[in-house]
């Protein structure tokens, strides 16, 4: 059966559509029939990324994909996802940074759920609140409800479990006091009743995942698509396919 994983979370800028297109890529090396579905017409984000990769790298490996309209509704997903699941081993969403009905129905189709996390307590607040003196968590926040209810309602749907991954994202590439604050926070909230997600390898802050961009590239490509390469890259696919591994696809 298709496995479908979600990228979500309700902040934009966390990096959803660049690690959903870099699972895409790597999945497909491994040899997985991958397909995407870009649940943010607003935004368009991945669609973009997408259409850059065709137009300057064809020879490229590219997952198949479909991106909805601008109106769509519960029926048009169904449908799409009807349309994409048969024949592909991986379904992968991407969806808004914002709590919309799309939004929120795909995370409730999720077998696997990744919330990319930029390393800062501004970023956290999406997850819950933490009291600034103690930095203790005082109670979770509108985004952890909503992964909460979507669990509910694929368990009611057919009994389905959704693994929630949350990866750490732009850390910074020397150890901080904020850093090892935010490990201990996001491992007490891991283990929250309720909660419950694992937590992936971080990825650091590079300059090139935005580079890559407008070249439809990914740092898995970077051999085929003749970009200078570097340490710092060579150090950037380690942690990215750390990410891979902890899916456990």
């Amino acid at each position: 059966m298709t496995r479908i994983l979600v990228f979500g979370n309700a902040k934009g800028g966390t990096g959803k559509s660049t690690l959903a297109l870099h699972t895409a890529i790597g999945l497909l090396q491994q040899g997985h029939r991958v397909a995407v579905l870009d649940l943010d017409p607003a935004q368009g984000t991945l669609t973009r990324y997408l259409e850059n990769r065709a137009s300057q790298n064809a020879s490229l490996a590219t997952p198949e994909s479909l991106s909805l309209s601008p109106n769509a509704n519960m029926a048009e997903l169904a449908q799409a996802i009807a349309d994409l699941a048969p024949g592909h081993d991986v379904l992968i969403l991407d969806t808004p940074g914002s709590d919309t009905p799309l939004a929120r129905a795909g995370h409730a189709r999720a077998d696997v759920l990744v919330t990319p996390l930029n390393d800062s307590f501004l970023d956290l607040d999406v997850l819950a609140r933490v009291d600034p003196a103690s930095q203790k968590i005082t109670r979770i926040s509108a985004y952890s409800e909503m992964v909460w209810r979507a669990r509910q309602d694929r368990f009611k749907k057919d009994k389905g479990q959704i693994d929630w991954i949350v990866a750490r994202n732009r850390l910074a590439q020397l150890d901080n006091r904020n850093a090892r604050a935010m490990e201990q926070v996001l491992g007490e909230l891991s283990k929250r009743p309720g909660i419950g997600f694992r937590i992936a390898p971080g990825l650091s802050e590079r300059v090139i995942f935005r580079e890559l961009f407008l070249r439809g590239l990914t740092l898995l490509d970077m051999t085929e698509g003749k970009v200078p390469f570097t340490m710092s890259h060579v150090t950037a696919r380690q942690e990215l396919r750390g990410l891979l591994d902890t899916l456990r696809i």
